[in-house]
C-alpha cells in the first residue's frame, strides 16, 4: 500500500527500538517520529473526500503498525466533519483494541469531537465503562474531556457532566495506574472550571484513590 510505503520510508531502526521502550510496544515499529506522520496525514486529507479518509483509515488501522494506527487516527481528527456517522463507527469499532495510551489518546482526540457534536453518543461511550478491556474502560474519560474544560453549562452539559463525573467515582476502586491517572486527570482539568466539584468529589471519593492520582487532581486547587 502506497501509503504505508510512505510512512516505512521515514522510518528508522534506531528510533523504532526508543519507541518499542518507550510506548511498550509488541506490534511493529517504524522510527516515524510524530511530526512526520502529521506530514503525510496533511498531504493524503488534501487529496480525499471523508469516505476516502475513512477507507484508508480502516486500512491503516488493520495494518496493525504503530505508526499506522497513529495515522490512522490523525486522518480522522477533524472538528467538522458532516455526515459523520462513519467516522463515529470506526473510532467505536477500533476502541475494543486499544491497548496502548499514546493509540488509545490519539483516537479519543478525534472522537471527542465526534461527541461534542451528538451528545447522545455519551450512550454508546458509557458501554465502554463496563468493558474489560481495561483501556477501552480508561478511554471513557480521555475522549469526554471536552466536558470537563466547559464553562456556562447548559443543564444538558451539566447533566454530561455529572454522568461522566458517575463513571469516575466507580473507577476510583480501579487500582490500575492508568485507570487512576485518568480520574486524576479528568478532575485537575476540570478543577480549572469548577474547583468546588472537584472538592465535593474528592471529600466523598478522594480517600479510595492512589495518593499520586489524588495529587494530579489537586494540582490547581
Amino acid at each position: 500500500m502506497n501509503e504505508i510505503n510512505q510512512l516505512r520510508a521515514l522510518g528508522a531502526a534506531d528510533k523504532a527500538a526508543e519507541m518499542i521502550a518507550y510506548h511498550k510496544q509488541t506490534r511493529e515499529v517504524l522510527g516515524v517520529a510524530n511530526p512526520q506522520i502529521d506530514e503525510l496525514v496533511k498531504g493524503w486529507r488534501a487529496e480525499m473526500d471523508i469516505q476516502a479518509r475513512v477507507a484508508l483509515a480502516d486500512t491503516l488501522w488493520k495494518s496493525d503498525i504503530f505508526e499506522a494506527r497513529i495515522a490512522a487516527t490523525k486522518l480522522l481528527l477533524q472538528a467538522r466533519i458532516a455526515p459523520d456517522e462513519a467516522v463515529w463507527a470506526l473510532i467505536c469499532a477500533w476502541a475494543p483494541e486499544f491497548d496502548s495510551w499514546a493509540i488509545s489518546d490519539h483516537a479519543c482526540s478525534a472522537g471527542s469531537k465526534r461527541l461534542v457534536v451528538q451528545p447522545v453518543r455519551l450512550d454508546e461511550v458509557e458501554g465502554w465503562t463496563h468493558a474489560k478491556n481495561m483501556w477501552q474502560r480508561r478511554a471513557a474519560l480521555v475522549i469526554t474531556l471536552p466536558w470537563a474544560k466547559l464553562n456556562h453549562l447548559s443543564p444538558e452539559q451539566r447533566k454530561a457532566r455529572e454522568r461522566i463525573l458517575g463513571w469516575a467515582a466507580r473507577y476510583v476502586d480501579d487500582h490500575d495506574w492508568f485507570m487512576q491517572k485518568a480520574v486524576g486527570w479528568w478532575l485537575r482539568d476540570l478543577s480549572k472550571h469548577d474547583a468546588d466539584r472537584v472538592r465535593v468529589f474528592l471529600a466523598k471519593h478522594g480517600e479510595r484513590m492512589k495518593p499520586f492520582a489524588r495529587k494530579i487532581a489537586q494540582k490547581h486547587l
